[in-house]
């Protein structure tokens, strides 16, 4: 059976610039969408977080920003129904990525608060790139390669090609004005070739060797689906 380990912040919110902390965590639709396609596919799903900390829905993304009432009222019957799941996540400290096909990231702001400074994360996240295996990173998730680094300090990114929430995109939301920095522009200074969609919020998935990113929530279904279609092709 395919087997994907779900790193999932663990972050309630996200200290902007002002020193004002935003209340957050993860999107819903970038845990929800891939669970449940990953789940159709029959593939057996671990969720795990910093600390083994149960993880925070953004409210948000259950309100007007979530999509229209039928999509958020979908959305919030299935977070009840993966409330057990959720509720006693395992310690990414004691994972072993190798033991999984796929390692997935959904996003949410709730990475720029603690996966962005993670060194367990960092550290899973240049082995996985450095085995060849299936890693995904959707939406604002690609903070976390901010904290992954080889023996010179560079980024283990450097070179790939990705995307993730665009400044255009994250300065959509008012709070963002006071953000302590962005994630394109951090991806760019990490030394990524970061590729972003012709339009806003639509989707836009990107494919470099292993490595596999989506660009905003509306990537969610695109990057799951290619990702199941995938490691189909090859066996996993």
């Amino acid at each position: 059976m395919t087997s994907v380990l779900m790193v999932v912040s663990a972050a309630d919110h996200w200290t902007l610039s002002d020193g004002t902390k935003h209340p957050t965590g993860f999107w819903a639709e970038e845990l929800v969408v891939p669970y449940g396609i990953f789940e159709d596919a029959g593939w057996q799903i671990t969720v795990a977080t910093p600390g083994g900390v149960a993880p925070t829905v953004d409210r948000l993304s259950l309100g007007i920003a979530g999509g229209l009432p039928g999509k958020r009222r979908r959305l919030e019957e299935r977070l009840a129904a993966l409330a057990p799941v959720l509720a006693h996540p395992a310690v990414l400290a004691e994972v072993d990525p190798d033991a999984y096909d796929l390692v997935f990231y959904p996003g949410g702001h709730g990475p720029m608060e603690d996966l962005a400074v993670d060194p367990v994360s960092g550290d899973l996240l240049t082995r996985r790139l450095d085995s060849g295996r299936p890693l995904a990173l959707l939406c604002h998730a690609p903070a976390a390669i901010l904290a992954a680094h080889r023996a010179d300090g560079s980024s283990s990114f450097a070179g790939y090609r990705m995307t993730g929430l665009s400044n255009r995109e994250e300065l959509l939301n008012r709070f963002a004005r006071k953000a302590p920095w962005l994630l394109e522009d951090r991806m760019k200074e990490a030394g990524v070739v970061y590729t972003k969609g012709r339009l806003p919020l639509r989707p836009h998935t990107v494919v470099d060797r292993n490595l596999y990113t989506g660009q905003n929530p509306q990537s969610s279904h695109a990057l799951a689906e290619r990702l199941v279609a995938d490691l189909a092709g090859q066996g996993g």
